[in-house]
């Protein structure tokens, strides 16, 4: 009885797991769009070759 009882509750937590890691976002971060650039673009290469 107590092996099942066992098996029961650690399949229950991997289950949870799962189910926490594939469910859908549930963050509930504010809508504020993209913020716009507003300084020069670096324009040197740091590419060495």
């Amino acid at each position: 009885m107590q092996f099942w009882t066992s098996l029961s509750s650690s399949m229950q937590y991997v289950l949870e797991g799962f189910g926490e890691i594939f469910a859908p976002d549930h963050d509930d971060y504010p809508a504020v769009g993209v913020q716009p650039f507003e300084d020069e673009p670096y324009l040197g290469s740091n590419w060495t070759e």
